[in-house]
């Protein structure tokens, strides 16, 4: 197989199988847990990885930096989703939440671009978001949702995001190319699909855990966006995993229970 049809292999079993995993996670152990593991940079990493192998390390690390001050976008998403499904079914809470991605992704490119800047987005984000979801405590999920069906659009919708955001990114440059790779893929995909099959207190839940758990996407986007420049592609993202995966066990106390 050629370079190129390898990466292309790549793009195409990774990200959806990361989707995969997460969706048996939320039936397995509930949306809590899920949740909380969908916060790893389990899409977004693996993206920022193809854009670095394909327009080099500078450019990727300011996708990286941008991706970063996403985690601002991404609070928006599960947070709108959140307080509208409680009111609404799931279509209008899904383009409320693509809605609100969308204006908070454009402030952003409008943003200096600034690594400090994108590190005090982030984590004023994280910090203020706790006390933006609705009240309530813990859905009990009483069935699965979906089948296989199911299963198979939460995977094409990651591949095509992988496919879509790398191939963009030389006609996007850095900013947007970051911006792309933390579009909600994950978070609104679970949430459409969970609210639709298992209610919205089951959705917000999840989306709730999700929150808690992005301290470790953010860590992964910060010292991926340090080290680009300066360190080979390997020991970059090696050094970025292992921050994210240091940062999400220390967050594990303080994820919301299913």
């Amino acid at each position: 197989m050629s370079p190129g049809g390898a990466m292309l292999a790549l793009k195409l079993v990774l990200v959806p199988g990361f989707l995969l995993l997460v969706t048996l996670a939320a039936r397995r152990w509930g949306p809590a847990l899920a949740g909380w593991l969908a916060g790893l940079p389990v899409v977004t990493g693996p993206i920022l990885v193809f854009v670095a192998i394909e327009q080099g390390p500078l450019f990727a690390a300011k996708a990286a930096a941008a991706a970063l001050s996403a985690v601002l976008s991404t609070v928006a998403v599960t947070v709108v989703y959140s307080q509208v499904a409680r009111h609404t079914r799931w279509p209008l809470a899904l383009t409320l939440a693509f809605s609100a991605w969308a204006f908070a992704a454009w402030l952003l490119s409008l943003a200096p671009d600034s690594l400090a800047l994108a590190a005090l987005l982030a984590a004023l984000s994280l910090a203020i978001a706790p006390r933006l979801f609705p009240p309530g405590g813990a859905a009990h999920a009483a069935r699965p949702g979906g089948g296989h069906g199911e299963l198979l659009l939460r995977m094409l919708a990651g591949a095509l995001l992988t496919l879509g955001v790398t191939h963009a990114a030389a006609a996007a440059g850095p900013r947007w190319s970051g911006l792309l790779a933390v579009f909600p893929v994950m978070s609104v995909v679970l949430a459409g699909f969970s609210h639709r099959a298992q209610g919205a207190a089951y959705a917000a839940t999840l989306l709730r855990a999700l929150t808690a758990g992005l301290s470790s996407f953010a860590m992964f986007c910060l010292v991926a966006a340090l080290l680009l420049p300066h360190a080979g592609l390997t020991a970059a993202f090696a050094a970025a995993v292992g921050a994210a995966l240091a940062t999400q066990a220390t967050t594990m106390r303080r994820r919301p229970r299913s």
